[in-house]
């Protein structure tokens, strides 16, 4: 079985459209890909998402390129791989500038670019995030979560204090906020008075929301709507905790351990609810680009950083792995004037396809490092062959600003899948992972020992090293080392 990607393959650009798009980027954190109802979840809620999938294209087998937020968000905004722009750990300590982020290139064009929410291309442990020297957002509302950590210059807080409230205080009196006060809901209300105060000019809207990540605190309105006995169980065996105990040494923020020790069935309904929550805002801000008569003018993407483990192989949270439920993210493009409605894609995508997509419908060349290539093709016909493997890459990407890292190490590994088989390598470890997700699609049997899959092996790693190669930007005056 010989593996290639298609690196020497030149796409046009398309013509420039009647009218250069609106777009709405709606950005979650730590949502997987099996969290949406007409995408085959059965016990989620999630009608405004479904109603998005039902007006655009949804991608079945869409790959985060980092399972980490920092290294995530330097690809998607850069159409480049994490290690090539130096966005490799969430505790960098400012953005590289290796590369302009796809907003920079957008507002040069003319748009008008706004983000709410996080941006997360730089440490903010105790700090607030430093900016890009030019990321091209005109409007910033920066909110990294809900914490009330930041004295100054947090734009949620700031909005929780203008309604007569109390960030901080009222958190820690119930462990969670209400709705009406909730960072979601900022993030919805900034987004919506950005799209009518701009409405007849094009515009960039970047909604990241901080939920559902950790640590699972809906409002209780929305947890009492899920019983966690009603939920699915973690994808878990007793083999798990061997499995994993072998990559003991590679990182990961908990050690793993049976899904029942931390109530992970709790947690599920707990996520799920988050998810509600956001639904409900998705519909908001769908509605607004209605009455605002934009919806016909406005490509609309939802998508997330990466996704959680919620108990799979006894791990919850995120780390250096690279499971489905950690790697495989929901991706939804809708513009119901010019994309196909109601469609279903099994191509392989990356997240580095979102920047060059949204250049390519903006009538705009990509940049020639982009690794990342358009989807307008699948968006936009039945066409369905995109990439032969996605690539993900973890290169010493915990936080190096949290305490008690200042001399640490870190771990290095890299991910390939193609349609059948994911192969992982642990650099620096004799331990690594090969799975037949044809055969065994919860990653359950280990055949990385296997003689008999030794050809696969060395295709996969070949294809890893020669998609390494192709993606390292030689010109640049900082290396990333690996």
């Amino acid at each position: 079985m010989m593996v290639s990607e298609y690196s020497t393959i030149k796409f046009p650009v398309a013509d420039k459209l009647k009218r250069r798009p609106n777009i709405l980027w709606i950005c979650t954190d730590q949502q997987r890909w099996d969290t949406i109802s007409s995408l085959g979840n059965e016990c989620i809620r999630t009608p405004n998402i479904d109603r998005l999938a039902n007006e655009g294209v949804a991608f079945l087998k869409a790959f985060c390129q980092s399972p980490i937020c920092t290294p995530s968000r330097s690809s998607f905004l850069t159409g480049m791989y994490p290690s090539s722009v130096h966005g490799c750990g969430n505790g960098n300590d400012r953005w590289a500038e290796a590369a302009p982020l796809v907003t920079k290139t957008l507002a040069d064009s003319g748009y008008r670019c706004g983000l709410v929410g996080k941006l997360h291309l730089a440490g903010c442990h105790g700090r607030i995030e430093p900016r890009p020297e030019d990321d091209g957002y005109s409007v910033f509302h920066w909110s990294h979560s809900h914490k009330d950590m930041w004295p100054k210059g947090h734009s949620y807080a700031e909005w929780v204090k203008e309604k007569k409230g109390a960030l901080g205080e009222m958190y820690q009196e119930k462990g969670y906020m209400e709705p009406e006060l909730h960072q979601t809901k900022f993030c919805a209300d900034k987004a919506i008075e950005f799209m009518e105060k701009n409405a007849g000019h094009p515009w960039l809207m970047s909604v990241n929301i901080f939920d559902p990540h950790v640590p699972f605190d809906p409002p209780q309105s929305y947890l009492d709507k899920y019983d966690p006995e009603s939920v699915p169980d973690p994808l878990f065996r007793e083999s798990d905790l061997a499995a994993q105990k072998k990559l003991a040494g590679v990182d990961f923020q908990v050690v793993a351990s049976d899904p029942e020790s931390f109530q992970a069935k709790k947690k599920i309904a707990a996520y799920y609810a988050m998810i509600e929550q956001i639904d409900d805002h998705v519909g908001r801000m769908l509605d607004c680009l209605n009455r605002s008569g934009q919806r016909e003018d406005t490509i609309v993407i939802f998508t997330s950083d990466h996704g959680e483990m919620l108990g799979d192989h006894g791990l919850i949270t995120k780390g250096c792995r690279f499971y489905e439920g950690l790697v495989h993210v929901p991706l939804i493009i809708s513009w119901p004037s010019v994309i196909s409605q109601g469609i279903r894609k099994r191509s392989l995508v990356e997240l580095t396809d979102i920047a060059p997509t949204l250049l390519d419908y903006a009538g705009i060349e990509k940049g020639e490092r982009m690794i990342g290539r358009s989807l307008r093709r699948l968006l936009e016909s039945e066409v369905d062959a995109h990439r032969k493997f996605v690539r993900c890459e973890y290169y010493r990407a915990l936080s190096l600003l949290a305490p008690g890292r200042e001399n640490w190490e870190g771990s290095y590994a890299t991910m390939i899948r193609t349609d059948r088989y994911k192969l992982v390598v642990y650099h620096g470890h004799e331990s690594g992972e090969l799975f037949d997700l044809e055969k065994d699609p919860g990653e359950f049997v280990n055949l990385w020992s296997d003689p008999d899959c030794n050809e696969i092996r060395f295709d996969l790693m070949k294809a890893m090293l020669d998609q390494s190669a192709f993606a390292v930007d030689l010109g640049s005056e900082m290396t990333c080392v690996f």
